[in-house]
């Protein structure tokens, strides 16, 4: 199959930067590094950026390079078709997250509108996130997200996805470092850098620290979701998957770091002068990413000089992040049906379509919002053991000399790679499963089966019994109808 489109070689730098900085790193990393005195905390998020996040953005590069097609195409071709079922379980597990993550992007586009033109700073948060979320607007800013998104894909890669993030990402970095200029300046401010910065040690004893800290990274820099795989069928022949996934894992860490100085010295300033301040900032980043950010940040930004302007252009930055990471899942979803020989414009219309009308659950339910979102988040770790299932299929050495490495490549991998995907991948793919599920059973222990609850076990293994039974007893009705016959694309 030949691709038409193809990104420059900044184009996919780009955009890869887009799909890897999202709203996760400007509202769950700064939540998650202060509960755990920062430092420490950030020196084990490196760790598993190097040992987990960028094997798997390599591996992803490499195969899409390599086939030039979507996740089942890839994962039919390169391991056969009596395995695309696991490509098909990546790309849905994907189009799940997107069906609510277009909502979260719409809350972004609500406030930053409010901001602007309601007066929000002077909203008491808590009622208003109250009201907008009962009514009907959630909505209407869903299909708002939707639309702005599948417009920009629908103009290709060149001139959609490479020239939107050509614009999105350098001013989302223009706008966190003014925020964090601005943050530095506030009364209090180096106290809170002191607090992020000044690693405890005791804290590396831990264990539910370095679970977080695997998980922020998996999450965060989109590592296993098949994103990078999709926009690598659009990259040219000499790109190197190491040195692109490199640059990729740098400047996620830099983004989710410039969102924690931003955060974390505010909401220190907030309480300045006060009794106990720090167990009262610890107390704040506890209210979870939308308690967080939806309702203590403008209360934050209401005391500080200018405070509209600076909520305005957090929330600017927000949406930002909100779309280029949105872009890259809806170009993946669209891929498959691209994949399958249908046209780029028809595609994103019923990419599009879908999304609104699978995604109105989550935009008017709040509950059915936190279920997907705890159900599919843990999906994407299966996600990742499929993708370490097709290396060691292949086999690992093999992998690594004929599909990752080019001769012209000046940056290789060595023998580490073999054991990082035969031993150290699984371990962490084990460990991060064994304890969020101990920590559902914990947290729900006479309901922890129940499958009908918001966030058991019993939700997750239901729901992803169903997926893979479907994905399964179809594959080979899928692989006949995506690929009976060679398309061009």
């Amino acid at each position: 199959m030949k691709n038409k489109e193809s990104f420059s070689r900044w184009g996919i730098i780009f955009a890869g930067l887009g799909m890897a900085v999202g709203t996760g790193n400007l509202w769950r990393f700064p939540r998650i590094a202060s509960q755990y005195a920062g430092g420490a905390f950030m020196l084990v998020w490196i760790l598993f950026l190097l040992i987990w996040s960028m094997p798997l953005l390599i591996i992803e590069l490499s195969i899409g390079k390599k086939t030039r097609q979507g996740l089942i195409g890839s994962f039919t071709s390169m391991i056969g078709k009596n395995f695309a079922w696991m490509g098909t379980w990546v790309a849905f597990v994907t189009a799940a997250i997107t069906f609510y993550y277009t909502v979260v992007t719409g809350w972004c586009i609500k406030y930053f509108y409010a901001t602007c033109f309601q007066d929000l700073i002077h909203k008491e948060p808590n009622q208003f996130w109250q009201v907008f979320n009962s009514s009907w607007e959630p909505v209407g800013f869903h299909f708002a997200a939707i639309l702005i998104g599948c417009s920009i894909i629908f103009f290709g890669v060149a001139k959609g996805i490479e020239r939107a993030n050509k614009i999105l990402i350098p001013s989302l970095f223009i706008l966190l470092i003014i925020a964090v200029v601005r943050s530095l300046t506030l009364p209090g401010a180096f106290q809170g850098l002191n607090f992020l910065f000044s690693p405890n040690l005791a804290q590396f004893k831990d264990p539910e620290m370095w679970i977080n800290a695997l998980s922020q990274t998996a999450w965060s820099t989109g590592a296993g979701w098949g994103l990078m795989l999709t926009y690598a069928v659009y990259s040219r022949k000499k790109e190197n998957p190491v040195l692109t996934s490199a640059t990729l894992g740098f400047g996620d860490y830099v983004a989710s770091l410039m969102a924690a100085i931003i955060v974390i010295p505010a909401v220190f300033s907030f309480f300045y002068g006060q009794d106990s301040a720090q167990q009262k900032v610890l107390g704040v980043m506890q209210e979870g990413d939308v308690g967080l950010t939806f309702k203590w940040i403008p209360t934050l930004f209401a005391k500080i000089p200018s405070g509209s302007l600076f909520l305005a252009l957090f929330f600017l930055a927000l949406c930002f992040a909100a779309f280029t990471s949105l872009i890259a899942q809806l170009e993946l979803i669209s891929r498959i049906f691209m994949d399958s020989g249908l046209s780029r414009k028809k595609s994103v219309t019923i990419v599009g379509l879908a999304c609104f009308f699978l995604g109105l659950p989550s935009a008017l339910y709040i509950g059915f919002f936190h279920n997907q979102d705890w159900v599919w988040g843990m999906g994407l770790l299966i996600s990742g053991a499929f993708f370490i299932f097709l290396v060691l299929k292949i086999g690992p050495k093999k992998f690594r000399e004929e599909i990752i490495t080019d001769p012209e490549h000046k940056i290789k991998l060595g023998k580490g790679f073999d054991i990082l995907i035969k031993f150290l991948l699984p371990i962490q793919l084990i460990a991060i499963l064994a304890w969020w599920f101990w920590d559902s059973y914990k947290s729900n222990p006479d309901t922890w089966l129940n499958p009908f609850s918001q966030n058991t076990l019993g939700a997750v293994l239901f729901q992803w019994a169903i997926a893979l039974s479907v994905f399964i007893l179809f594959n080979k009705i899928i692989t006949k109808k995506l690929f009976n016959k060679k398309n061009d694309n």
